[in-house]
């Protein structure tokens, strides 16, 4: 499919998508939309039957942009969780948990502890994450939309300061192909203390744990979690799984830990840990940025549910008919995120292959930009390009070509800066976004309703990001001094925190005796 420069209406798919997310409720169908009037753009562009062209388009995009691996790994991660729950292992571990586990604050920073610990894959943090603390978080009546942003506030934000992630090799081959940096992990690394969005996501997530310090709907849905509705969303066939007495905390922990440890050795094998290539033999850090992590996922999630089989059936925790009954099931309360997956892959596909977005914001972005000025702007862009079109890979994919000429051409003493913003826009749009796969995962990994995880967390996430266009501007115009750019940042955000929170005080009802904090 040949491209087409929609200009600025390129950005009408997403924009409709999520705009009709947020009022009907009804995400499947928002997306399609979404997509079809992308097509429908493209199709008079060039010329097509404006109904064969939009909905033949539509398809054949949805399958080229379709990443199976994702879908696969999914899948038997869903199945995966459902074995260990119907062999007791999710209900021993909750046992378990809740005797370590003495209070609603040490339940959140558990949770959030856990999240920052898995570093390696943002897809594996979400859905691990959730399946593990969903028993504890429950029991001090955390409501699942205060854990779905705990979970989402720790996936993106720390794999894109973390170096050795999927996220790292990712932005690691964008800044290869700008031929501009001797060693790429060398520039990765400069931009990690100016990662504003990153570092005040992480501060504002433990803030929230530690002080109770809720604001706007957030606030509300803690106010009903403390009543005892948590806002619990059942997988198909939950309710109805039997789960058997018999299970121990091994039973949770040794599927997850095998499933960790696969994929970190699928990571290094297809990364060339063992290949010929001298260039990542035998070296973790290059191995890790030449791996290809969906792939190593799905090896590492079917490896642990192979353990399980041997851990599970000759102990009689279940019979094989059940345990393949419960490898169904699994998949089963998968379809829905998957869907949604497929039509957040192809949505962002109309913007970048057919409507050519990055030719949008590149002509809109120019080269006359103000100095000081200059890094804040690369935020604002990045965050609305990765709000719009969901993806935070897509978004410094587009941007990083684009801003380092820039940046060397306007304000050099401000490339790794800039270089900052880019990822730090980028991952505001993948962890808040409607249409963003980390959103969707982490609302499935919380059992919890996808439109109210983003309606919750929203507030949350534009606060942290106007901290973070002050501190870009302080950087700008400081000639990027850190300790003034992370101070400003910061001071605003627990000042805007306490505020915000004064604001809903009066609207909150007192946390319960049995979920103090």
């Amino acid at each position: 499919m040949q491209p087409f420069y929609a200009g600025w209406l390129s950005l009408l798919p997403p924009i409709i998508a999520i705009v009709l997310a947020l009022l009907t409720k009804e995400v499947i169908a928002s997306l399609m939309i979404g997509i079809l009037s992308g097509t429908l753009l493209y199709s008079i562009g060039m010329g097509l039957n404006p109904l064969a062209g939009t909905i033949g388009t539509a398809f054949e995009l949805m399958v080229k942009k379709a990443d199976l691996y994702i879908v696969i790994f999914c899948c038997l991660l869903g199945a995966l969780v459902a074995v260990i729950s119907q062999a007791g292992g999710s209900r021993a571990y909750g046992r378990w948990a809740t005797s370590k586990i003495r209070s609603r604050r040490a339940a959140m920073l558990s949770t959030s502890l856990l999240g920052i610990l898995i570093f390696i894959d943002d897809y594996f943090n979400c859905l691990t994450v959730g399946t593990v603390m969903k028993p504890v978080t429950d029991k001090y009546k955390v409501s699942r939309a205060k854990l779905a942003y705990i979970i989402d506030a720790t996936a993106a934000p720390v794999c894109i300061i973390a170096p050795v992630s999927s996220w790292a090799a990712a932005v690691g081959s964008n800044l290869h192909a700008t031929g501009h940096f001797v060693s790429d992990f060398a520039a990765f690394i400069a931009t990690i203390p100016y990662n504003l969005y990153a570092i005040l996501t992480l501060v504002m997530v433990i803030t929230v744990c530690l002080t109770n310090l809720d604001f706007g709907p957030m606030a509300e849905r803690e106010a009903k979690a403390a009543g005892g509705d948590l806002g619990a969303v059942a997988a198909p066939g939950e309710a109805d799984r039997k789960e058997s007495k018999k299970g121990t905390v091994a039973d949770m922990l040794l599927p997850i830990g095998f499933l960790i440890f696969f994929s970190v050795v699928g990571m290094l094998y297809n990364g060339g840990y063992w290949g010929a290539d001298p260039k990542f033999r035998h070296s973790f850090g290059a191995a890790f940025g030449n791996c290809t992590a969906a792939s190593a996922l799905t090896w590492g999630c079917f490896g642990a549910l192979c353990v399980s089989a041997l851990l599970f059936l000759p102990r009689r925790l279940m019979t094989f008919q059940d345990f393949m009954k419960g490898i169904t099931e699994g998949i089963k309360s998968m379809v829905p995120a998957c869907v949604i997956l497929l039509l957040a892959w192809t949505i962002s596909g109309v913007c970048r292959d057919l409507l050519q977005t990055a030719e949008f914001v590149k002509n809109s972005l120019g080269s006359s930009l103000p100095g000081g000025l200059l890094p804040a702007i690369i935020f604002v862009v990045a965050a609305f390009l990765s709000f719009s079109t969901g993806t935070a890979w897509g978004t410094f994919g587009i941007l990083i070509p684009i801003a380092v000429p820039i940046a060397e051409a306007v304000a050099p003493n401000l490339l790794v800066v800039s270089l900052s913003a880019i990822l730090a826009g980028s991952v505001f749009g993948d962890h808040c976004s409607p249409i963003s796969d980390t959103t969707i995962l982490s609302s499935t990994g919380a059992g919890c309703q996808h439109i109210e995880h983003v309606s919750t967390q929203l507030p949350y996430a534009l606060l942290v990001a106007a901290c973070c266009v002050v501190g870009y501007l302080v950087a700008g115009f400081t000639n990027a001094n850190l300790w003034l750019t992370l101070g400003a940042s910061l001071l605003m955000l627990f000042a805007a925190i306490a505020i915000l929170h004064r604001r809903s005080r009066t609207k909150q009802v007192p946390v319960s005796a049995g979920g103090q904090p």
